[in-house]
């Protein structure tokens, strides 16, 4: 998956992104190209740009358009909302997503937002 594969999904996980390093980095030194060496270049920028210890058991990024959503399924995986109730439209999901965006930290790769639970 190439980086603009990668920013144009609504979710992935950071064990994703070093499969694609991977492959890179099994490239390099054969014919590498300009284009996969700075392919490279970021996604390993990215990965340090997290600075998680927990990258290696997988963090979710979730991309800024997306959060809205994810935080709607959210709620309902918590139990806190179910959305098949009469109550549900009242809820200001737009509000609900920029609280729960508190506990979480932002990243970019290739022009989008990502946030992301450290």
């Amino acid at each position: 998956m190439s980086i603009s594969e990668f920013s144009s999904k609504d979710l992935f996980d950071s064990r994703e992104i070093d499969e694609r390093i991977e492959e890179l980095e099994d490239v390099e030194g054969e014919d590498t190209s300009e284009d996969d060496s700075a392919e490279l270049n970021e996604l390993l920028t990215f990965r340090d740009d997290c600075g998680s210890s927990e990258w290696p058991y997988g963090i979710t990024f979730i991309s800024d358009d997306y959060f809205e959503e994810y935080a709607q399924d959210l709620a309902e995986d918590l139990g806190l909302v179910d959305r098949e109730n009469s109550m549900s439209p009242y809820i200001d999901w737009a509000a609900w997503a920029r609280d729960c965006q508190i506990d979480y930290s932002t990243v970019e790769l290739d022009g989008t937002t990502f946030y992301f639970r450290d």
